[in-house]
């Protein structure tokens, strides 16, 4: 007996406007098909424009694909409508690159953590309270940088209140978009590991959105490699990253060995 896999998404098509009255639409992500099992990380790297994030915001429903199913847990999202939707989204989260951008400039930490309970109708104030000092603890800040504004705080610690206001709906599945592109190489280590102990404690599932071949090797299970819309190989991380198949994927490795200074930087992630 086969156990479904938490995320399944097959033949996804996403076309974008061209640019100019003139130009053609653009397949973003043509025919993308990828499986998620719980507890796993998938990394789907590429260089930039590839469509990776078009993907990313496809299985978030932030962006209804052309065509393609998206299905989590049992349940088809692509037919959903708005309200079905609202009800499943505290279960697929997404951390995004910019650790200041995802974050209101006028809200306080607590506040902005707390904002997803108080949109899905909690009226438990003191709960609330409660559960945002927990997730600050989880993430590793102090509780006392609840009451502090997104300036006053650094890329990385931003980051993780990110992280914190994206797990305290209790989600299953959260959707990385390159969480790490965007900080000093002093912390990308740090916020990565973090990553991984959570995704340990909590048995989460990570649709790892990056460029970096190099780093992601290192935290995650499987690699899907996209180039122009589609996937040109997928495998287990240290196969691909071992022994390519496809041309690309060793044109990607060969930048990484080569010139890649992040990832030197990098090399106190821990090695799955």
């Amino acid at each position: 007996m086969t156990t479904e896999p938490l995320l399944s998404v097959r033949d996804l098509l996403v076309v974008h406007p061209g640019r100019g009255r003139r130009a053609a639409p653009v397949r973003a992500v043509d025919g993308v098909s990828f499986d998620l099992a719980a507890g796993e990380t998938l990394a789907l790297i590429g260089e930039s424009g590839c469509g990776k994030s078009s993907t990313a915001s496809a299985v978030l429903q932030l962006r209804r694909p052309d065509a393609g199913r998206v299905r989590f847990d049992g349940q088809e999202l692509t037919t959903l409508d708005e309200p079905a939707l609202r009800r499943v989204r505290p279960l697929i989260q997404p951390v995004f690159q910019d650790p200041y951008g995802s974050l209101s400039p006028r809200l306080r930490v607590r506040d902005a953590i707390a904002e997803p309970l108080r949109v899905h109708g909690s009226r438990d104030r003191a709960e609330d309270r409660r559960r945002v000092a927990e997730l600050l603890d989880l993430v590793g800040l102090d509780a006392a940088l609840g009451d502090r504004l997104p300036h006053e705080l650094s890329g990385g610690q931003c980051q993780r209140v990110g992280i914190a206001r994206a797990l305290v709906g209790g989600p299953r599945l959260l959707v990385l978009d390159e969480p790490v592109s965007a900080l000093d190489p002093s912390v990308r280590s740090g916020v990565l590991n973090l990553l991984t102990d959570l995704q340990d404690r909590l048995g989460l599932a990570y649709l790892l959105i990056c460029h970096d071949l190099a780093l992601v090797r290192h935290v995650a299970h499987r690699i899907a490699v996209m180039r122009s819309g589609r996937i040109v190989e997928s495998g287990p991380a240290r196969g691909v990253c071992e022994d390519p198949a496809d041309p690309y994927t060793r044109e990607l490795l060969a930048y990484a060995r080569t010139g890649d200074r992040q990832a030197q930087a990098d090399r106190r992630v821990k090695v799955r």
